[in-house]
């Protein structure tokens, strides 16, 4: 059994440690500007060797923060943070950069060596218009004798907003080969350049809108010797399962199951959508094999 702990400090975030390493930093509630559609996220976060493997705040994109749950075309609204692509204009500053903030907590505890948080949310377009409730699951276990921890990231939300909404993606709304939007990973500077690797073998940017279970990417570290990988993993029981992925490795290193890729999804009045994923997070690189390894321990826990 693992020796997980977790400090909550009862306003904004709660972090998580195995040992004497402080595995991830959970921001529930987020205290950035409109902008960047302030939303919870996870920074930081690193492998049991103590790498850090997420990024905050990059000067590229000020709105990328470790690893979130982004949606930049949600109907009108962007909750992804930054500007909105428009197919006649481009990328454009609007006003409608929506918020999503917690409501309260509903577990937080360490049961037999796995961490488990839950807590409400509630989204809010620009105009303070309330739009969807949500309820949130994360846990966190650490595999015993092995370099690799597990995360796992559930939603289920619920529109409230009285119409339905259609969530898509920059290329549903004409830009080839942009389609991010879901669970969204930002890696640090020194990732730039890493490899992506898929399921059936191939590596690199033609990786981006394929369809597959799940993803992997390997880094370099900077100031430390080595390298670290993560592996995220889409649940079967999703509905755009097996999803497109948006994976780059230049200008820097991202990775995420992208659900509204190239088509647009339609989220009816008072449906709720549930999405879950596993992030398997390794010290080391990863070949396929072990990639595919890394993928079956985090599908075990889906």
């Amino acid at each position: 059994m693992s020796d997980l702990s977790y400090r909550d400090d009862e306003t904004a975030s709660v972090s998580v440690s195995s040992a004497d390493t402080e595995l991830f930093t959970y921001v529930y509630q987020s205290t950035a500007n409109q902008y960047e559609s302030p939303r919870p996220f996870i920074h930081p976060l690193r492998t049991l060797g103590g790498r850090l493997i997420s990024i905050y705040r990059p000067h590229d994109h000020l709105w990328h923060v470790g690893i979130a749950w982004s949606l930049p075309h949600f109907g009108a609204d962007n909750f992804w943070g930054g500007p909105s692509f428009r197919a006649d204009r481009g990328y454009v500053s609007l006003d409608n950069n929506g918020a999503t903030r917690h409501r309260r907590t509903n577990e937080i505890d360490v049961t037999d060596g796995v961490f488990g948080y839950a807590h409400d949310l509630d989204w809010y377009r620009s105009d303070g218009t309330h739009v969807v409730t949500e309820a949130r699951r994360l846990t966190a276990r650490v595999e015993p004798g092995s370099d690799a921890w597990i995360l796992t990231f559930e939603t289920s939300m619920t529109n409230v907003s009285g119409s339905d909404i259609q969530i898509g993606s920059p290329t549903t709304e004409g830009r080839p080969d942009a389609g991010y939007g879901g669970l969204f990973w930002r890696g640090p500077r020194s990732f730039t350049g890493g490899t992506v690797l898929g399921p059936d073998g191939a590596t690199g940017e033609t990786l981006r809108g394929r369809h597959a279970p799940w993803m992997a990417f390997t880094g370099k570290h900077d100031e430390l010797e080595g390298s670290s990988s993560i592996v995220m993993v889409d649940a079967p029981s999703n509905a755009q399962h097996p999803p497109q992925w948006f994976a780059r490795s230049e200008p820097f290193g991202c990775l995420g199951p992208a659900p509204f890729f190239s088509e647009e999804v339609r989220f009816g009045s008072g449906e709720v959508m549930t999405n879950r994923y596993a992030v398997v997070v390794a010290d080391g690189k990863v070949d396929h094999h072990r990639a595919a390894a890394l993928a079956d321990l985090g599908g075990s826990v889906l």
